[in-house]
């Protein structure tokens, strides 16, 4: 029987891993400057804190998450974002009594049972950072600052940073009233989900992406004309924060975010090299969704990347290299298969990649077999080699070649 990954499912080998590996380690270093650590959090949770959090009448929760029953018959999710498991954390462990703001970011995968298409599979992976305890727009600015050096810091400059807000409990049930009338008239032209939305979750409607939707929609009223005064003055804060910090943005009147635990400030970095699902990266506040949890009152922001599509578009600026070894020793006997071990445990004590041969096969086939994985230099050892205390070296990328004492060998490789 032939195996395969199941549908939406996807291995990630080299030299594709080696553009994963320098976004995490490009996360993990601009994070920590801005005061966040990493938290591990469980992949499964219990599937209420989704429910509660996401919101019973969303996409995710009805039709995208995979959920079962365990054998303790506990209803059980693997996870399909990462606020909702960063939260429950928080409120569990007490997190709320130290210094605010508390700040951390996690890294693994997730999982919704969508349609495979290009950028989007059903196990997906994101890098997630949330802000627990401060509510001024300062925060908002630091996290959005912070986005723009680690994406700026791997090489990507062109990128969009659209930014909204969606009000708060106070505003917004005004703004959905606005949109309820502007759509009563026309909503049967939509498409089937946004007529399920009208009554549910009318704000998605200004997220859909079909055709259709997008020409009705023209001329809906916009979020900012309903803003009540603290919102109005957060935002402006905020986007008069985000120019001082030469963060580059523009508004988007239509963003809004798809869970239903966010407020206020909403955000969203696009390229356009990426077709349909351009989105990069999103988040924004979530200000009521720890108490909800049964914590204190404290506001949050967060955001996640999606590493499939930032990886996807790193390539596209910085092909990703095949990793290769420094040195290959190549031995013949066994008293060299030997001394040959020894040799390449001492130079990877010196912090070389070195492969051994293993031995067993001609010296032609085990240069083949150098210069396939790439390695840039073969070290050959035999009975004369052993005898004269003095290895063969052969430089594979120049074809020089030369001889060096293998008491020198750290000291050659470490000039080399």
């Amino acid at each position: 029987m032939k195996y395969s990954a199941p549908k939406g499912f996807q291995d990630i080998l080299p030299p594709e891993i080696s553009v994963w590996q320098r976004i995490e380690a490009a996360a993990r270093s601009v994070f920590v400057k801005y005061g966040f650590h990493e938290i591990r959090l469980p992949i499964i949770e219990a599937t209420d804190i989704f429910v509660r959090s996401i919101g019973e009448i969303t996409d995710i929760v009805e039709k995208e998450m995979y959920t079962f029953r365990d054998k303790g018959d506990r209803s059980v999710t693997l996870r399909p974002e990462g606020t909702a498991g960063a939260v429950r954390c928080f409120v569990e462990h007490g997190l709320h009594n130290l210094p605010s703001p508390q700040k951390f970011y996690y890294a693994g995968p997730m999982f919704r049972y969508e349609r495979p298409q290009k950028g989007r599979f059903r196990q997906f992976y994101q890098i997630g950072v949330e802000a627990f305890g401060a509510a001024q727009p300062a925060l908002d600015a630091e996290i959005i600052a912070m986005l723009n050096d680690f994406l700026k810091s791997i090489g990507l400059l062109n990128l969009n940073f659209e930014l909204n807000s969606i009000g708060c409990d106070v505003c917004r049930p005004v703004y959905k009233e606005a949109l309820q009338l502007f759509f009563r008239d026309k909503i049967s032209g939509f498409c089937p989900d946004c007529n399920r939305r009208y009554n549910t979750n009318i704000l998605r409607i200004l997220d859909c992406k079909v055709e259709r939707c997008v020409e009705l929609r023209g001329g809906a009223p916009a979020v900012s004309g309903h803003l009540c005064e603290h919102c109005r003055i957060h935002f402006d804060e905020l986007t008069g924060l985000l120019e001082t910090l030469d963060v580059p943005f523009s508004l988007n009147a239509n963003l809004v975010r798809g869970l239903d635990y966010y407020t206020k400030t909403t955000f969203e970095v696009t390229s356009e090299h990426l077709g349909a699902q351009k989105a990069v990266a999103a988040g924004g506040r979530y200000d009521k969704l720890v108490k909800e949890f049964g914590g204190p009152d404290t506001p949050a922001i967060g955001f996640a990347i999606g590493m499939e599509r930032l990886a996807t578009l790193l390539q596209t600026v910085v092909p990703p290299e095949k990793a290769a070894p420094k040195v290959f020793v190549a031995t013949l006997g066994k008293q060299a298969d030997t001394e040959g071990l020894r040799i390449t445990k001492s130079l990877r004590n010196n912090g070389l990649w070195v492969e051994p041969s293993y031995g067993g096969a001609s010296l032609k086939s085990q240069l083949r077999k150098a210069d396939r994985i790439g390695a840039e230099y073969a070290v050959i050892l035999g009975e004369n080699e052993l005898s004269s205390g003095k290895a063969q070296w052969k430089n594979l990328k120049e074809g020089t070649q030369g001889e060096v004492a293998l008491t020198e060998l750290q000291a050659f490789f470490a000039k080399a």
